[in-house]
């Protein structure tokens, strides 16, 4: 049975060896940033750098695997009915909404949404990393290597599926950031199976 993500807000939970999570963007063009670290020492994190230097592009999809700090496998990628997602940036926080969007009471973002719903299990904020952000559409120009935020490619009932090759503990948000979203809030729903 699907869980849902309330818009602004996040989760987490555990995931064991060979189960599957599937997150699925509910409504479109909503981005689900995803964190899994492993659940037997939490030292061990899911690492964008590992991930992207081993694949040799930023762009991951079907086939794809995500590696850890320490150069293990921890998530593959099964299905995907986007191909677009992002391992570049950074969860939206508080910082993020003052300094680009120059908001003055900012939103504690999926950063502070992260840091509270992992805090059970001993994760402090220091301890957060890039995350994996599901349907985040992030266009790198190939000339100048600039970012750019655009609308998700998503559409309802759009879905990326992981396989877990290690027992994790996994951190799942419902983005905070407005330019992520194509400025809305929606929910993201995620199941485990297996």
């Amino acid at each position: 049975m699907p869980c849902e993500i309330p818009p602004r807000s996040g989760t987490a939970f555990m995931l064991a060896k060979g189960q599957t999570l599937t997150v699925t963007d509910v409504r479109g063009e909503q981005v689900a940033d995803l964190l899994a670290f492993n659940a037997h020492d939490i030292g061990e994190v899911i690492s964008s750098g590992r991930t992207l230097d081993y694949a040799s592009r930023i762009y991951l999809s079907t086939g794809d695997t995500l590696y850890s700090n320490r150069s293990e496998v921890m998530l593959e990628i099964v299905a995907d009915d986007v191909g677009r997602h992002d391992f570049l940036l950074t969860p939206c926080s508080k910082d993020t909404f003052r300094i680009i969007y120059g908001d003055t009471d900012p939103h504690r973002g999926c950063f502070g949404n992260l840091v509270a719903a992992l805090e059970p299990y001993g994760v402090t904020p220091d301890m957060i990393p890039v995350a994996f952000n599901c349907f985040m559409n992030v266009p790198v120009d190939g000339t100048t290597g600039e970012l750019r935020v655009d609308p998700p490619l998503s559409k309802a009932g759009d879905s990326i599926r992981f396989v877990a090759h290690m027992d994790l503990i996994i951190g799942l948000t419902a983005c905070s950031a407005l330019q992520s979203n194509n400025g809305s809030f929606k929910p993201i729903a995620y199941e485990i199976s297996g």
